[in-house]
Formats: C-alpha cells, structure tokens, sequence
C-alpha cells in the first residue's frame, strides 16, 4: 500500500510524461515543489517496490505497475470530484483541495460506492476521463477551441487547464461543459476568437483560453 506522499509522486510522474513516458527527475521535483535530492530520493524508494525504472543520469519512467497505481489515485481523485459537484453541490472551482485530500483514503468499497452512487459516470466534471477500476484510462479525441474554424458550431467537452483562477474566469462568463459555441470571427493579430452561446451573442476569447478549451465539431 503506497503511502500518501508515495502516490502524489505517482500521480505526478503519470502526468508530467512525454509521449514516450519519460520525466526527468527536474521536471518531478519542480512539479512537487521539493528538491531535486529528495526527489532522487523518493524515484529510488519507488524502484524498490517495481513502480518505476530509473537509472542515474536518466529520466524516470512508470512501470506497468505503477501506470496502474497512478492511474487508481487519480480514479479516486476524479471520481470525488464528480461526488462534490454532483451530489453536495460544490463549483467545478472549489473541488481539487477536497479531492487532493479524499484520494489518499485506502477504502476501495468507499469509491465503488462513490462510484454506483453517480451513474459511473466516465469523465470528472473538468471533462478529464476517470480511469476505471482496474486502471485503465479511456482516451478521448477532442480538438482545442483555437484549432477550429470560423463558422464551426462546437460543443465544450473538457478542459486543459483546472485551476481555480481559470474556472472562475470560465464562470464568469457562463462557460459551462455541455455548451454549445458559433464561432463568429477571429483576429488575425492576436488569435482571439468572437463566439456565441446561450444569452451571449458576441464573446471575445483570448487565444489562450481558446487553447484551454477542448471541444468537439457539431455536425460537418
């Protein structure tokens, strides 16, 4: 049983590897905000018990194994989430400190309750997939809002980016998963994008919240 510190490297690991599932020991311990000693340390401690290959010089990569335990923390991450919007009617922006605190709990029939509770649900409420039970994670293939054209109808599908300053900019301007935007116009100098939705016939996004913004072409 992995201990509380033990998976958040997991966690990290899982998230900050390339396409060829490589971190380098730097990029783990900017990311865990410790030093790079102590997350050398940490990479050794997590080789003894199978869950990473590491060799010195050279970036860390997941074992099988530890994909797998990674995988079940953020199960457990994503699936709490979902409970506090769905069921205890928490914002999308206030979720990640509760859940950063409930996915460390070892109580699989906890989550499998968790989880019948909600509908099984597949996605958390960023529009992040939940991994299922035996780990394994359901890819979908969603464009960034910036890569569309003008005159394209799409539907917001997910998130790139989950911080709370991000959510409450989304918030403030009725952004929501599930919604539908038209794509009106977009400026050639500084990429921003003109859309409608619902009650708001003319919004102006900066292209990086274009790029945060994963969706998916309605229609042709």
């Amino acid at each position: 049983m992995a201990s509380s510190t033990e998976e958040n490297y997991l966690k990290s690991l899982f998230n900050l590897a390339n396409e060829q599932g490589e971190v380098s020991i730097s990029d783990l311990a900017q990311n865990l905000h410790v030093s790079m000693p102590t997350a050398n340390s940490m990479v050794k401690n997590l080789q003894k018990q199978g869950w990473v290959g590491y060799e010195k010089y050279k970036p860390v990569i997941l074992t099988q194994e530890g994909k797998k335990a990674a995988a079940l923390v953020i199960r457990k991450h994503r699936l709490t989430e979902m409970f506090l919007v769905k069921k205890m009617g928490f914002g999308w922006e206030e979720v990640h400190e509760v859940a950063e605190q409930i996915e460390h709990i070892h109580a699989p029939k906890f989550f499998e309750r968790m989880d019948e509770m909600l509908g099984f649900p597949t996605i958390d409420p960023h529009g992040s997939p939940i991994p299922d039970a035996q780990g394994r994670i359901q890819e979908f293939s969603y464009l960034p809002l910036s890569s569309c054209k003008v005159g394209q109808e799409v539907q917001l599908t997910a998130l790139t980016n989950s911080s709370t300053e991000f959510l409450e900019f989304l918030n403030g301007r009725a952004l929501r998963l599930g919604l539908n935007l038209k794509i009106h116009s977009r400026e050639a100098y500084d990429q921003s994008m003109v859309v409608s939705y619902d009650d708001h016939p003319s919004e102006t996004l900066s292209e990086k919240v274009c790029e945060r913004l994963l969706v998916r072409v309605i229609g042709k």
